[in-house]
């Protein structure tokens, strides 16, 4: 487990001073079960640390940090970029506030930075919920549920809803911004493997503006080392094998984890970043229900009706026995 971790429900309270110890990312709510342990916090509905037998499967962080690089938030009411803020409804020109300073980009959805309250909470799931309030560039009011649960057969099962509580249809994509690993591993040395035939091409700016065949070191299919790659890059026309698609970190040991994904949530997005603290690789494996720019492209946007509900599925299993080495 990463050393910075202090897992608590609600805080701590310090035995010198009597103080409740409070979090840059909000409340800590733990769940354990059996060998595994996840944390899960206010801010962002964010996967803060998931593990089995002490080997830390995500990526984490310090307890007066807040997400490096977005690690564990979920995304609504759009995941990854919409170019330059603005999209049109019904013909008029919506314009969101630019979040992604460097690309001109409105980066990942409404709820990053805010608070979400519980809803409910048992031993082994919780389930966290906030509103996305009507503003400038996005004129509706919708509720982003999000329920964790560690299951005894599943490993950690994440379940993302969203609840549109307007009186008009409104459009969204849902995601999420896991990073996995393998306990100690440095993640240059695993392999990836995400079986897709099909990759969005982007600019600059990270706007898909094509796809293609998968080929070269855009496959991912047979597995590649995270060593070798730059990465940021959506793939689509995932192989679903009984409903669910699945991509997989393993280290030279035989130990792998994975990340699923229900039908629901047809692309994923694959990050490798140099620029993760104290990492010198880090892998983002990133369920989404659309790619970027879906508010414009109109790929994989989703539109809700009043008073209905959207859900997407995902979770965390792992392998741990050394099978090799």
């Amino acid at each position: 487990m990463d050393p910075t971790i202090t897992p608590a429900s609600a805080g701590p309270v310090s035995a010198a001073t009597g103080a409740v110890r409070r979090y840059a990312s909000g409340r800590q709510y733990e769940l354990r079960r059996g060998d595994a342990l996840a944390v899960v916090t206010e801010l962002a509905a964010g996967l803060r640390l998931y593990s089995r037998g002490g080997t830390a499967l995500t990526e984490s962080y310090g307890d007066a940090d807040i997400p490096p690089g977005a690690t564990g938030i979920t995304l609504a009411p759009w995941a990854n970029r919409v170019e330059d803020g603005v999209w049109y409804l019904n013909g008029k020109k919506m314009q969101l506030d630019i979040t992604e300073v460097s690309r001109n980009n409105a980066s990942h959805g409404l709820l990053r930075n805010s608070s979400y309250e519980l809803v409910e909470e048992d031993e082994f799931s919780v389930t966290l919920e906030a509103a996305v309030f009507p503003q400038h560039g996005y004129p509706f009011l919708l509720r982003h549920r999000v329920r964790y649960e560690l299951a005894e057969d599943l490993g950690l099962v994440v379940r993302q809803s969203l609840l549109n509580d307007s009186q008009a249809p409104a459009p969204f994509v849902l995601g999420a911004h896991p990073y996995l690993r393998l306990g100690e591993v440095p993640s240059e040395e695993l392999t990836v493997k995400v079986d897709a035939r099909t990759r969005l091409v982007t600019d600059s700016r990270l706007i898909p503006r094509s796809s293609e065949p998968v080929s070269g070191e855009f496959d991912l299919r047979g597995g590649r080392p995270v060593g070798t790659l730059d990465l940021d890059s959506a793939y689509t026309d995932l192989a679903f094998d009984a409903g669910v698609a699945r991509h997989t970190l393993s280290s030279p040991d035989g130990r792998t984890v994975s990340l699923w994904q229900d039908e629901s949530c047809p692309y994923v997005h694959v990050f490798v970043t140099t620029q993760f603290p104290g990492r010198a690789k880090a892998a983002a494996i990133e369920p989404m229900t659309g790619p970027a720019n879906a508010f414009n492209s109109g790929e994989g946007l989703r539109w809700l009706a009043p008073g209905e509900q959207f859900s997407m599925t995902w979770g965390i299993t792992s392998s741990l026995t050394v099978t090799a080495g």
